[in-house]
């Protein structure tokens, strides 16, 4: 118990990402140099990133490559803005900008800076002499929107041709998303109250940009915001992007927080301000939404058009008041206009997630609230189904939306709540209806307390380890709490998972993995965040603080959960699968690895059962006609996300949305429309069809095992016994 709590504060949020790497700009007059303090700052930081950081990686010419990298890429991610030349003279930077960086040298960022702010002048002017120029959408063009891996332009004219279809499709998607947009609002209107689409197909005060400014107005408003930005930011958040620029050398997790930035944080840590409830990060010029949080606007917005990870903002408006661009907007500036007082509406214009080209938007409002934790809370309820033997049982199905758990009160005590207790009450109840089996349903779950992961594993285990953690110097084992040798419940379960289920919850489905407890039903892996954060002050309040990894998770296997996550026992992919969605998709995420297994014996064996359910799964699926228009929905998100090329010919364009709406149509049906389904219709879980095959699946394997308790453990291995028991292995 003394390992367990040691963690508890610096573990407790491990579902929290990193919030992006720029700051509010504050009108600072250019050229922009340095605070004299500013040296002593470089030297802390590149003092403690090699000494505390889990890698604990010298300041090396590798690390000065990664972090150069990074610098570049995050004023140009798209490679579009500087030219060849402009890299070719940066270079000389490459192999030695960590050992500068250590001396206390950060004149390269503002030199960097001021090139950028160059060619961004350049850009804005070109920019404005496009948009005046008379556009035909007619010419057999495409254009490549995806552009990381390209490399810069050559030269100028190079560029510009570049620029030329950049300007052409954000005109054409202004057109077209117009067209659709009207169309839509005046479909809806007729029976839509009280909302976006009414308001707009009125012409009221709601309208977009889009709809009150020409595209070439919009666009001409939306660089000249993005120069306006980059000629506003003062000294600290250039030294903000550069010490990040090598914190996130290390890991994409990992971040220098100035003053500014760290205030930031520590709001959204609190989760005090009214907002949408949503997890935000700047990507790209863009605000990326990293997850929609259980109990906030967001997650409870049940409408077909709604808020998910993956969208991108791209338009902040306030009540009825016409959209603000964002795009390029610092975060904390984004952020600040999305919270709110409560009660108030924020509407926003978002790229999907499935279309992150940006061809379609969609417009969604949502009422400013607090995060309501019993919106967070565990719920459940019971299923009635019939099995392929004809047998009739009924299900429970308990899901989880975060790991919650009060940290500075005891149970007992007024204002304690415990994810570990509510279950242990569902639990109980679902005994008393005599259900045949479990599903536990941590789909979209992003974490939470490591406590709760552990204590919830406890209720499916009697004793044991659940999660081995390492740090710089030691590796520790955390045991389930074994104060109660009864188990809250004995019979056959399934654990559903996605693309978003991390940290808490890949420590959950792991080690019940691991212990033979259930089969694993989802994604071919969860999210893969196997690391742990610390947030470290650097001495005096205005030198900031520095976010690092310090720890990470393995499975009581030995495996870790970083990047592979938890590996699905029989996949049945969810929307999530095709996106970049998880660990393995951040730049420089930390590598998979192992290490020696702890000592557990094994409470069942599921894995047999697993080959004979996989079969009776597939062979159900090919005859169900919904699956397999659901599949060709989840394999037309995946292609959408891998495209990097986009139509410049309007009737091509035209065709394409057309594709979209009908893949949206799919989406509908994919969901239950019986009233007796699993899943409500217009549930906010996307797949339906996936949850009603967990069912079967479950309803499989209690067929095979029967519904009588399992075992409190079995045998197991001697070597393992005799470890346990005695110390020693004969």
């Amino acid at each position: 118990m003394i390992k367990f709590y040691r963690f508890g504060m610096v573990l407790a949020l491990l579902g929290v990402l990193s919030l992006g790497m720029q700051a509010e700009t504050n009108g600072v007059v250019k050229p922009l140099a340095p605070q004299p303090y500013y040296g002593e700052i470089s030297k802390k930081v590149m003092r403690v990133l090699p000494n505390m950081h889990l890698l604990q990686c010298p300041v090396d010419e590798a690390l000065s490559r990664r972090s150069w990298t990074n610098f570049v890429n995050s004023f140009d991610p798209e490679h579009s803005f500087f030219v060849q030349e402009d890299i070719r003279e940066f270079q000389r930077w490459e192999t030695n900008m960590a050992y500068v960086a250590k001396a206390g040298d950060v004149s390269f960022a503002y030199q960097m800076h001021e090139r950028f702010l160059k060619r961004l002048e350049e850009r804005y002017n070109f920019v404005t002499n496009q948009l005046a120029t008379p556009c035909s959408f007619s010419e057999n063009e495409v254009y490549t929107w995806k552009r990381k891996d390209e490399p810069w332009p050559a030269t100028v004219e190079e560029q510009n041709e570049l620029w030329r279809k950049r300007v052409k499709n954000e005109l054409l998607a202004s057109l077209i998303g117009r067209e659709m947009e009207k169309a839509a609002a005046t479909n809806k209107s007729a029976t839509s109250t009280n909302s976006v689409a009414t308001l707009m197909a009125n012409g009221g005060a709601s309208t977009t940009n889009s709809l009150v400014d020409t595209p070439e107005v919009m666009i001409g408003k939306r660089y000249k915001q993005l120069l306006t930005i980059f000629q506003d930011m003062d000294e600290e958040i250039v030294l903000q992007r550069y010490l990040s620029a090598f914190a996130m050398s290390y890991d994409p997790h990992s971040d220098y927080m100035s003053p500014m930035r760290k205030e930031d944080f520590d709001i959204d840590m609190n989760l005090s301000l009214c907002g949408i409830g949503a997890i935000l990060r700047s990507e790209d010029g863009l605000i990326k939404v990293m997850e929609v949080m259980p109990g906030g606007p967001a997650g409870r917005d049940k409408r077909d058009v709604r808020l998910i990870a993956g969208d991108k903002i791209i338009g902040v408006g306030q009540g009825n008041a016409t959209l603000e661009d964002v795009m390029h907007m610092p975060l904390t500036k984004a952020v600040r206009k999305i919270r709110g007082k409560k009660g108030t509406k924020v509407v926003l214009r978002v790229i999907p997630a499935a279309d992150p080209s940006g061809t379609t938007t969609k417009l969604l409002d949502l009422v400013r609230e607090e995060v309501k934790l019993e919106e967070q809370a565990a719920t459940s309820r019971v299923v009635r189904v019939t099995s392929s033997l004809g047998t009739k049982m009924n299900l429970g199905v308990v899901r989880l939306p975060a790991f919650y758990g009060t940290m500075d009160k005891r149970p007992g005590q007024d204002g304690f709540r415990s994810a570990t207790l509510d279950i242990a009450y569902i639990l109980a109840r679902l005994n008393t209806e005599n259900v045949s089996g479990l599903i536990l349903d941590l789909r979209n779950n992003g974490g939470g307390s490591l406590r709760e992961a552990i204590t919830l594993t406890g209720l499916f285990i009697r004793s044991g380890p659940a999660v081995q953690v390492r740090e710089i110097s030691q590796i520790a084992t955390l045991t389930v709490p074994n104060s109660d040798p009864t188990l809250a419940f004995r019979k056959p379960m399934i654990v559903l998972i996605n693309r978003a289920s991390a940290s808490a919850s890949e420590i959950v489905a792991g080690a019940l993995q691991d212990y033979g407890r259930a089969v694993i039903v989802g994604d071919t892996q969860s999210h893969g965040k196997g690391t742990v954060q610390t947030v470290m002050p650097l001495g005096n309040e205005k030198y900031g603080s520095i976010k690092l990894t310090t720890a990470s998770f393995y499975r009581i296997n030995g495996s870790s959960t970083q990047l592979k996550g938890v590996a699905s026992d029989i996949v049945i992919p969810s929307l999530l699968e095709g996106l970049d969605i998880g660990e393995d998709k951040l730049p420089g995420a930390l590598p998979y690895s192992q290490i020696e297994a702890a000592s557990y014996i094994p409470v069942s064996d599921m894995a047999k059962f697993v080959p004979e359910l996989r079969r009776m799964s597939a062979e159900r699926l090919a005859k169900n006609a919904k699956y397999k228009k659901y599949c060709t929905l989840v394999r037309h998100v995946k292609d959408l996300s891998e495209r990097k090329e986009v139509t410049l010919e309007i009737t091509a364009r035209r065709k394409q949305m057309e594709t979209e709406k009908e893949m949206r149509k799919l989406e509908e049906d994919a969901l239950p429309e019986d009233e007796e389904s699993a899943l409500p219709k217009k549930s906010k879980e996307d797949d339906g069809v996936v949850f009603e095959e967990a069912t079967n699946i479950l309803a499989d394997l209690i067929d095979t095992m029967g519904s009588a308790d399992l075992p409190l453990e079995t045998e197991g291995d001697l070597r393992t016994r005799m470890m346990r028991i005695f110390g020693v292995t004969p």
